[in-house]
Parts: C-alpha cells; structure tokens; sequence
C-alpha cells in the first residue's frame, strides 16, 4: 500500500474544510455557517457565496458564536463555527463546555491553524494541547484529519452525526495523498499499510511523515513498518489498536500536539489497561511553539520524519 501513497499535489487541510463546507451545504438545508472575522483563512467564501442566508459575520466575538451555535443547535440547525484553533477551544472553552458539551448541543467546532505549521504567527496562535482539552470534554467528538481529501470527507460526514464535534486542520500546504474516493467513517481507523515490527498510529499531518518514515525505514533497513492513519482521536478505535499491536509487539504514536494530552497517551491509556507494549511517543515534549517556517519547526520540535525513524526503532528494540 505505501508504494500508493504517492503526493499527488499540496493543498491545506483548511482548503478541504471549505470544500467540504460548501459541498455538505448543498446536501443538508439545515447546516448553517459562523466565523469569527476569519473568513479567507478558513475558506468559508464559496458557502458563503452559495448560501449568504445561512451565514453569520459574528466578528471577533468567539464566545458569542460558541453561543449563538448553541442556540442554532436548540432551533434544529446545524451550526459549523469556524475560526483558528487557539480561538475555537482556549478563548470559548467555558462556552463550550456550559452551553454545548454539557446540553449535547449538535454544534461542529470548525478549528484551523492548528499546532506548529501555522508557522510564522508563533506560540501564542500556535495551540498544541487543543485535542487535551476538546477529548477531556464528555460526549465530545474529536477528528484531526491528515490531507485536503481527508479534511474535505470528514466535514461532509460530521452533519450526520449527532452530537458536538471538534475538528481540527491546519494552514500550509500538505501533501494529498488519501484517494478523494476513500470513505470517512467516524471512530474508525484507516490502515494504510500491514506490517509485522512495529505498529505506527499517526494523526493529522503527522501521517505524512509517518508514510515517508515507513517507507524509507522499508527501503534503508527492510523493516516491515505497519502503519495506521488515527483521524479520529475520541471515540478511539482501541479494536484496531490492540489487533495492530498484538502482532508487531510495539507501538510509536505520531501527533503535532502536546504529548500530554494527545493521541499518545490515549494510546497509552488503552495499551496500559489491555496489552502493555513498548511503546514511543512522537509528540512535542511540554513546551511551547515559536515563529518559523513549518519545515523548520517540525523537526527542531521532534516531528520530522528522522524522529519518527529513530522512534520507530527504539520501539523496535524495546520488544
């Protein structure tokens, strides 16, 4: 499978989101829109072209849009919110928590501009323990998807599920390399390639760097990498997780997020209370961002595919 999961372009994980917000406003009537003054950074322009009546300019007034969706929710629609990740979970986490997690509100939390690829903004924009604070939240569902096709597949498929939901994608260019046939199924993971030493549960854009890691470790050292695409990171799919496991004997978990908190110590979590298996986490290590291009960020912080490499075999030597 890892010789098919060729790059065939670069497009933003935000760009599949306002595709996938414009193609899921012709199916469902009752999906409306918010953003909170951000609308070219969220590429909410071609819903709002198409459907300008369902569409609310709330401005910079995030805790009032957390409110207003919670109210669309209670009259039947389906809100999306869409504004940067640091403003849609650290600056409305009482709203969220209060008026939408709490009653079950069915609102979709639309967040970009996630983790270190937002690049040059810095640490405070720079969020990395956003999916913590969403997944801690009960009844929330959490989805950090890994490509534009990915992205686009989950926002159509998040208006069928009942329920507040978290979504999480990012701001620069990314390789596309999930087919844009693929389905999306809520809470279940997608294997991308089987393998026999080690088992390797990637999320968002640290997928890719999974792949290249895998592939490259496949060709350098012949070392059967088993990889597994984890988009969504509450409900878990601890099935997938233990069947993987079980048969390669160690784990690496890959994420652009705060290892605490993250997919990591879910991971961990699941292992430690079914099947204790050495496992690495690639994760960044309880600090926070800084101003740089993504390419820079990512392995100065541990994310790079070299890190993922050198993860996967001391995993591999721990067995």
């Amino acid at each position: 499978m890892l010789d098919k999961l060729v790059a065939t372009d670069k497009k933003a994980t935000r760009d599949g989101f306002g595709a996938g917000l414009l193609e899921v406003g012709k199916k469902n009537p009752d999906v409306v829109a918010l953003c909170a003054d951000l609308v070219g950074s969220l590429k909410m322009q071609g819903f709002i072209n198409e459907f300008p009546d369902r569409f609310i300019q709330v401005g910079i007034a995030e805790a009032n849009m957390m409110g207003l969706a919670a109210g669309l929710a209670t009259g039947g629609k389906i809100p999306y919110t869409g504004t940067f990740a640091n403003f849609s979970t650290g600056r409305v986490y009482d709203q969220i928590r209060q008026s939408i997690a709490y009653s079950h509100k069915n609102v979709k939390i639309c967040a970009s501009h996630a983790g270190l690829t937002l690049g040059e903004d810095g640490a405070t924009h720079q969020i990395l323990e956003d999916m913590g604070m969403m997944q801690m939240l009960p009844g929330m569902t959490v989805i950090n998807p890994c490509d534009y096709n990915q992205t686009k597949a989950a926002t159509i498929a998040i208006a069928d599920h009942e329920g507040p939901v978290y979504l999480r994608f990012g701001r620069p260019g990314w390789p596309v390399f999930i087919p844009e046939d693929m389905p999306f199924e809520i809470g279940k993971a997608l294997k991308l390639k089987e393998g026999s030493d080690v088992s390797v549960f990637a999320t968002g854009h640290l997928v890719w760097n999974a792949v290249e890691a895998a592939r490259q470790l496949e060709k350098e050292e012949g070392i059967s990498v088993e990889l597994i695409n984890i988009h969504t990171i509450k409900p878990l799919d601890e099935a997938a997780i233990l069947e993987s496991v079980r048969k390669t004997g160690c784990a690496v978990t890959a994420e652009e997020h705060q290892r605490l908190g993250g997919l990591g110590s879910s991971v961990a979590e699941v292992l430690a209370e079914n099947h204790p298996t050495p496992l690495e986490i690639v994760a960044v290590q309880d600090s926070f961002g800084e101003s740089g291009k993504p390419d820079q960020l990512l392995p100065k912080y541990g994310l790079g595919v070299e890190d993922v490499k050198a993860a996967i075999k001391r995993a591999i030597k721990r067995k």
